[in-house]
């Protein structure tokens, strides 16, 4: 069953379908990760290209859980951040294609909120 957005807020990004699947700079036109569908619960996502644009994307559901912060670190499994609790994929962010990026993702499952950020070197 798909799921209703409450908020979907994309700045200088564009997603290959309503609320998944890959992103993209709307400037270079550069995949920049990928979103999984059914996963996540809420996404706070704030960027910046590798052709400079700053990009940002603010998402979540009618039915979203209010989620509780957490320390944990996010697993990687084959590039994609996973849950630790269930090693579910979440997002996959693409390193080379961006210079810095700072994230919350609310995991579906656990309703823990994972924080991953990279930040470039000057």
């Amino acid at each position: 069953m798909a799921r209703v957005l409450k908020n979907k807020e994309l700045v200088n990004t564009r997603l290959a379908t309503n609320y998944g699947g890959w992103m993209y700079c709307d400037k270079c036109n550069e995949n920049i990760g990928y979103l999984c569908y059914s996963t996540y619960d809420r996404l706070e996502l704030k960027y910046k290209c590798n052709c400079g644009t700053i990009g940002s994307a603010l998402l979540d559901f009618e039915d979203s859980k209010i989620g509780q912060n957490c320390n944990d670190e996010l697993v990687i499994i084959k590039n994609r951040f996973c849950c630790p609790k269930d090693n579910e994929p979440l997002i996959t962010i693409l390193d080379k294609k961006v210079a810095n990026y700072e994230m919350k993702i609310t995991c579906k499952c656990c309703e823990n909120i994972y924080k991953k950020a990279k930040f470039e070197n000057i």
